[in-house]
């Protein structure tokens, strides 16, 4: 219990950028370096805090609790009475306090939107409190407009938080209908800052218009808002580079050395698309080449030649035993490290596991690029036996963005498809490819899809052929199917 307790007091205070201990009807101690002690003696544990005016010991006995800014401890004070202290971050309370006092600021510029676009309507509803249960945000101001028997839902991003705005306003929009069976919710409509409306008005290009209307509103920085054409943004920030099919190597010593790494069993090597290599094991790297040369190393790089060869593989034969689906330590960091990348390590070795139509090679990654992408989902490019392209987007937890990730990425392979791009670029040589929209696959473990990915998918076009594939839980052993549903499909 001790060394438990020990534990998660150091990673709290690591952690906290002001910490400080409170004791129920005590003013809060300020736990600066040279200001307390934590000491364990076997298994008795003490933690000792002062300041000018006061001193405290209490034993502790557990943890109680943790969320974030704030550890509760069961302590016993003397005498033998029980009792609790909590460790709170100061200043992370003071960022909430400022957060909460933001979001209230735009809730009532929020409020004042809809009454200025939406007159004659009754807003019925407003809120910024989240509800866990249906997976809203608080970040997202919420309304339900009423008039007579018609109602639309309708939800606020402040600044900077455009991305996420979509799928919580299908969430909420869903949720309305569900909710209110006498009324005809129509659609959702959405205000953005007006330089973030671009990403949302090209998703909803894409959205089937029988599921739901939609507005989308701007808001300015001086007060004023207006609505906008969504089908007025057509331009996607995606590029294409012409495919590496050689390293990018300084000298044959280089190769050689690569090669050497590559001997061993469990080593992958990736062709970047700027021609560089990447050296890795299970998705997580070791070793790689820019133009800086050849450099190997976790998180601290060192220059790779035959002198020091040996230290780069026994790093790889260490991270390759600590990063194994037979660890007997699942908690060390390089097991925990990337997991993206290891399932996509695994997808890449055996990706007709996931679809047999699916050719076994080559599989590309991250093509085409996009500016600002989120690297928590990985996307992988493949094609099936009869050319037509398929996007595979990984992720090996709980995302409620993943289908709008994965709908942002699809759309630039589609654009790019359709202009013959990829094979004028030197991609999938030797396959004559189709122009037909690309399949959408989203792949993760099968009890790490988002409750509401079934929601979002709903109001998906028709034309997008979609595809969830869950995975075993023990998918670093090999990835093996338990469940393959069309679109908002749920399983039995």
């Amino acid at each position: 219990m001790a060394a438990g307790a020990v534990e998660k007091i150091e990673q709290f205070l690591k952690a906290s950028a002001e910490p400080a201990l409170l004791e129920p009807g005590e003013e809060p101690f300020a736990m600066r370096d040279g200001c307390y002690a934590v000491e364990a003696r076997g298994t008795r544990l003490t933690i000792q805090v002062w300041d000018e005016r006061r001193n405290l010991v209490r034993r502790i006995t557990g943890v109680r609790g943790e969320r974030p800014g704030q550890l509760d401890l069961a302590v016993v004070r003397f005498g033998g009475e029980e009792g609790s202290i909590s460790l709170i971050d100061r200043a992370r309370a003071r960022r909430e306090v400022e957060r909460r006092g933001a979001r209230m600021v735009f809730r009532e510029q929020f409020r004042r939107y809809l009454s200025r676009q939406y007159p004659g309507w009754n807003i019925a509803e407003l809120s910024t409190e989240a509800n866990l249960e249906e997976s809203l945000s608080p970040v997202y101001p919420r309304a339900f407009l009423k008039r007579g028997a018609a109602g639309w839902a309708a939800i606020g991003a402040p600044p900077g938080t455009a991305a996420g705005a979509l799928t919580f306003g299908l969430v909420w929009l869903e949720y309305l209908r569900k909710r209110e069976l006498r009324l005809t919710v129509e659609g959702l409509a959405i205000f953005l800052a007006e330089d973030e409306a671009c990403a949302t008005c090209l998703r909803l290009a894409f959205l089937n218009p029988n599921a739901a209307r939609y507005a989308v509103f701007v808001y300015s920085e001086h007060g004023y808002e207006e609505r906008i054409d969504p089908a007025d943004f057509g331009n996607l920030d995606t590029r294409m580079e012409a495919c590496a099919t050689r390293p990018r190597l300084s000298d044959a010593a280089s190769e050689a050395l690569i090669e050497r790494l590559c001997e061993l069993p469990y080593v992958e090597r990736r062709l970047r698309p700027d021609g560089h290599v990447s050296l890795q094991v299970r998705g997580l790297e070791f070793a790689r080449s820019s133009r800086a040369g050849l450099t190997f190393g976790m998180r601290q790089r060192a220059k790779l030649t035959g002198q020091n060869l040996g230290e780069a593989m026994q790093l790889a034969r260490e991270v390759a035993r600590m990063r194994s689906a037979k660890a007997m330590d699942r908690g060390n960091p390089l097991y925990r490290l990337r997991p993206e990348g290891w399932l996509e390590s695994e997808l890449r070795r055996d990706i007709q596991s996931v679809d047999a139509t699916l050719l076994a090679a080559p599989v590309y990654g991250q093509v085409p690029s996009m500016a600002g992408r989120e690297r928590g989902v990985l996307d992988l490019l493949a094609v099936d036996c009869t050319g037509r392209l398929a996007v595979i987007e990984v992720k090996a937890s709980e995302d409620i963005q993943l289908p709008l990730q994965a709908l942002d990425y699809w759309m630039r392979v589609k654009w790019h498809a359709e202009r013959g791009e990829f094979a004028a670029h030197g991609y999938f040589p030797g396959i004559e490819l189709r122009c037909d929209w690309p399949r959408l696959l989203l792949v993760a473990p099968s009890l790490s899809f988002h409750p509401k990915t079934e929601t979002v998918l709903r109001f998906f076009s028709p034309s997008i052929e979609i595809e969830r594939v869950g995975l075993g839980v023990e998918w670093r052993q090999g990835p093996s199917v338990v469940f393959r549903l069309r679109g908002a499909e749920r399983p039995a």
